[in-house]
């Protein structure tokens, strides 16, 4: 699989003939510098963008061919997303955040703030289930974005760079939730700069200039995600 912008001398290889399977269940680290081309593998993975030769499965199913009105039903219904900046609404209170994927996938009020209140507990933020972001911290902040993106029950979690404007503290916080969530079953491909990540993936995979320079992991079962060439 190969993603490129630009064409002859400004021709940038972001992904450059990368060959990938995660099987379901499994929590991928992918590390590298910026700049090194993770994050626009991140997004070939979500549906974000399209490969530029290749081709990219989801549980059986090709999905860079897809319409673009298919692949946000696909984006909304099987793949969560964590990113850096968190992009909460901040007009809306933590479980108002939550809530809203499951609303725009046609689930009841009802259900969706039942399901919402239950996964603000899970990464312990019950008790601030009405605050608005404005009212928490960058790790309580980041623990919503994990539980908004668990809230459609997809099939994969993509996180980029999920640590990034994070303390230590906070990132302790959001590492420790990540291993509940590999520990759970939930299939996870992070993409990271931060080696810490390293402590709660099965696989750990190094990016250079668009290429993988290593990958060092635990077979599990089932492919969830399938690509290349």
């Amino acid at each position: 699989m190969n993603k490129w912008y630009g064409r002859d001398s400004g021709l940038v290889r972001a992904v450059d003939e990368v060959d990938l399977d995660v099987p379901a269940g499994q929590a991928v680290a992918i590390m590298g510098p910026s700049g090194c081309g993770k994050s626009s593998l991140l997004h070939l993975l979500g549906g974000l963008q399209r490969p530029s030769d290749g081709e990219v499965w989801l549980a059986g199913r090709r999905i860079d061919t897809l319409s673009e009105g298919a692949l946000a039903r696909l984006r909304r219904d099987s793949v969560g997303f964590v990113f850096q900046s968190f992009h909460l609404m901040d007009e809306l209170t933590a479980v108002e955040n939550v809530e809203l994927a499951a609303l725009l996938a046609g689930q009841s009020p009802r259900r969706a703030r039942r399901r919402a209140l239950e996964l603000l507990d899970r990464v312990g933020l019950a008790d601030r289930a009405t605050h608005l972001p404005s009212a928490l911290s960058g790790g309580q902040r980041q623990r919503v974005a994990i539980a908004r993106a668990l809230s459609n029950e997809p099939l994969v979690v993509l996180a980029d760079e999920p640590t990034g404007n994070l303390d230590s503290a906070a990132t302790v916080e959001v590492l420790r939730l990540f291993e509940e969530l590999r520990v759970a079953g939930q299939t996870l491909v992070v993409v990271t700069h931060d080696a810490r990540i390293a402590a709660v993936a099965d696989r750990v995979i190094s990016m250079r200039d668009g290429s993988f320079a290593d990958d060092s992991w635990l077979a599990g079962t089932g492919t969830i995600y399938g690509g290349g060439r």
